[in-house]
């Protein structure tokens, strides 16, 4: 999970690949994006729209991204602990050009409508990390399991009345760090409209709680990605094991996956920890679920 021991990790593997920030940031963030977050070949045209959703709390200020023509399916995306910022815009721009409606949300909207990252930072480096936090360390409590679903709802219910929703097929959610769990979560609460959830890098997916995201698994009817990274496993090795007996014992479809020398936060473009080829694996294997499941 994402913490103070991470952060370290995450900037010494960045130091050892001999990139200084200097180096990633001369192009704009702009480019480094481009780079690393690659427009498929087949990429249709997008339309981009800033929105705000209704919630019980309040408006929840999201990012909506969707291919021009058409119906399709749609997506919630959950962002980590940093929040919302280009890299997750990116990974949703990126997701709608291979035909699916995607809602980047604010999960931190009701007491914070600003990003925590701005807008031309490429990567978040060890000094901005160290600044802002103790700030994501104060929003990431503001949130709960009930404010997990009702946002859920509240972004879905939005979703299905959106023309460019194919309301017809099953709803995909995926997170990452802190939100990896959210993603068990919703599908849980919603099992007849959630046909899809993946986490990458998640946190405490395995706990001693009654309401642990591996319980909750038998409530579930969707398929499952789950990337882990190495050394969130060597931390926790037995978390993948309970997580594949909860599965299978559920007769439900999920992959379950150590991704070799990653680092918690592997996935982020704009992550210390970011290992690209991994990464791509990662989202080819999302590709393939979402194309199997929300049918």
């Amino acid at each position: 999970m994402c913490d103070e021991l991470s952060n370290r990790e995450a900037e010494a593997y960045f130091l050892q690949r001999g990139l200084s920030r200097r180096d990633f940031g001369k192009f704009g963030v702009g480019a480094a994006l481009a780079t690393i977050v690659p427009m498929p070949a087949f990429a249709q045209d997008l339309v981009e729209t800033n929105v705000e959703v209704e919630t019980p709390d309040g408006k929840s200020n999201c990012y909506f991204v969707h291919p021009a023509k058409g119906k399709h399916p749609a997506v919630i995306l959950w962002p980590d602990i940093f929040g919302t910022r280009p890299a997750y815009r990116a990974m949703g721009k990126r997701l709608a050009a291979a035909g699916y409606a995607v809602l980047v949300v604010n999960p931190y909207y009701r007491t914070m409508k600003e990003q925590l990252v701005p807008d031309d930072v490429a990567v978040i480096g060890s000094e901005l990390r160290k600044s802002i936090w103790p700030d994501a360390r104060k929003q990431a409590g503001t949130l709960s399991t009930e404010t997990c679903l009702t946002d859920g709802r509240a972004f879905i219910a939005y979703l299905d009345k959106q023309a460019p929703v194919d309301t017809a097929k099953k709803v995909g959610t995926m997170g990452y760090c802190m939100t990896g769990s959210y993603t068990f979560r919703l599908a849980a609460d919603m099992p007849e409209r959630i046909g899809a959830g993946a986490s990458f890098h998640g946190g405490r997916l395995v706990t001693d709680k009654e309401d642990s995201p591996h319980r909750l698994v038998p409530e579930i009817k969707a398929g499952f990605l789950v990337a882990i990274a190495e050394n969130d496993d060597e931390k926790k090795p037995e978390a993948k094991v309970e997580l594949r007996k909860a599965f299978d014992n559920a007769g439900l479809e999920a992959e379950i996956e150590v991704y070799e020398d990653t680092l918690h936060g592997w996935c982020p473009s704009d992550s210390m920890a970011h290992n690209r080829e991994q990464a791509e694996r990662a989202w080819s294997r999302l590709l393939a679920l979402f194309e199997r499941n929300l049918v």
